[in-house]
């Protein structure tokens, strides 16, 4: 599955976005998760300025 949305990415109309991943801490158990989004390319830097 992952190689199809990197493979859509690729192509000219999904030149557009950008796949984020980031490294989320569970409150309950003190566990990392990782939190996978699609997003514009413009709003990248924007994104990780905020945090969650």
């Amino acid at each position: 599955m992952a190689k199809k949305v990197v493979a859509t990415l690729k192509t000219d109309s999904g030149k557009g976005y950008a796949k984020i991943i980031r490294m989320v801490k569970t409150a309950k158990t003190g566990a990392y998760t990782f939190s996978e989004e699609i997003i514009a390319s413009e709003k990248v830097k924007e994104h990780f300025s905020n945090k969650k």
